[in-house]
């Protein structure tokens, strides 16, 4: 279960002995005093997991863009639901599927591709380019001309009378 779930663990457990019990998600919200989103999703989750829907994952399943195509394909075939494939691919959440079908729509098989994590690298510096010995000299000539500059207005400054 996430983390940030807005359920209890007790909470949790009760939905899912009331799942068994034939109970759907509005009349297990309503008896826990849940909401009711909270409830439906975990009941997602348990339709396809049973009691490990309880079970916090240590790591997040990484899925192939192969994959992702194939039950994106299937979805929109008509073969199946968003649910049904969950469980037959034994996929974490429906809401993974549904959001795998939105992203094809919006963006196409790009969508679907891993993207790569972490900050993008730098592009490398380019390397020097050798400067002529006539530029190299007109450079010291610039620096000079501004270290001139500055160090007669610093002689200005202090030839000035105290205000």
């Amino acid at each position: 279960m996430h983390p940030c779930s807005s359920m209890s663990a007790e909470q949790r457990v009760l939905a899912v002995d009331l799942f068994e019990r034939g109970f759907g998600y509005r009349a297990v919200s309503s008896r826990l005093g849940v909401k009711v989103r909270a409830v439906k999703a975990l009941e997602e989750r348990f339709k396809i997991w049973g009691r490990t829907a309880l079970e916090s994952k240590p790591t997040k399943q990484v899925y192939s863009f192969e994959f992702k195509m194939a039950v994106v394909r299937q979805f929109l075939e008509g073969e199946s639901t968003i649910p049904d494939l969950a469980h037959l691919h034994m996929i974490s959440s429906p809401t993974l599927v549904r959001r795998w079908v939105q992203l094809y729509r919006e963006q196409g098989e790009a969508g679907l591709q891993l993207k790569p994590k972490g900050r993008p690298k730098s592009v490398p510096e380019t390397p020097p380019v050798e400067v002529s010995e006539l530029e190299k000299l007109r450079r010291e000539n610039q620096r000079l001309a501004a270290e001139n500059a500055y160090l007669k207005k610093v002689r200005a400054l202090r030839n000035q009378p105290p205000r």
